[in-house]
């Protein structure tokens, strides 16, 4: 019998961060949400944990919106949505050619977490670092495999599947 082939996840913490996340800890919790989601399938995705002004800055840059954000995803595989009133820039080049070596497995994309505005939402919302850490790694991964929540649908989908992953990782006690 055949092992499932694990994920690999590229973690990289904003120097002004190290030793305030863990990079293991990180990497656990991205694995669980693609081996829920996206099961015996070998892929890859990069998690960056940067701060608000880099979440603000790729957030007006591709989605128009000039404000800081908790999570954004780059899907190689799924747009997004333009919010802006102008006009959206044009469109990236097409990378589904981009070249991987052979045993190299699928790219996802990458997901950015603003630390800071995950720390704020933990305290409005009066739970851990870590359970908003957690979620918002969760939802960024579940948006790159193509999950959304613009549409009332979707959205209760996704939050279904987040809740699924959230008790897959921290057990019966998922917040």
């Amino acid at each position: 019998m055949s092992k499932a082939p694990i994920p690999r996840v590229d973690v990289t913490i904003s120097p002004s961060y190290k030793g305030e996340v863990t990079p293991a800890w990180l990497r656990k919790i991205a694995k669980c949400a693609l081996a829920n989601a996206l099961p015996n399938t070998p892929c890859q995705m990069g998690l960056v944990i940067g701060d608000d002004a880099m979440l603000k800055e790729l957030n007006r840059m591709y989605r128009g919106l000039d404000e800081v954000t908790d999570v954004l995803s780059f899907s190689t595989g799924h747009g997004g949505h333009w919010e802006g009133e102008e006009e959206p820039p044009p469109p990236s080049p097409d990378i589904s050619g981009f070249f991987l070596m052979p045993e190299e497995p699928q790219h996802l994309g990458e997901v950015i977490i603003s630390l800071p505005q995950a720390e704020r939402q933990a305290h409005d919302a009066q739970h851990s670092r870590e359970r908003e850490l957690a979620h918002l790694v969760v939802h960024g991964t579940l948006h790159l495999l193509g999950y959304d929540h613009v549409e009332d649908a979707e959205s209760v989908a996704m939050r279904s599947r987040e809740q699924e992953i959230m008790t897959a990782f921290f057990g019966s006690d998922a917040p």
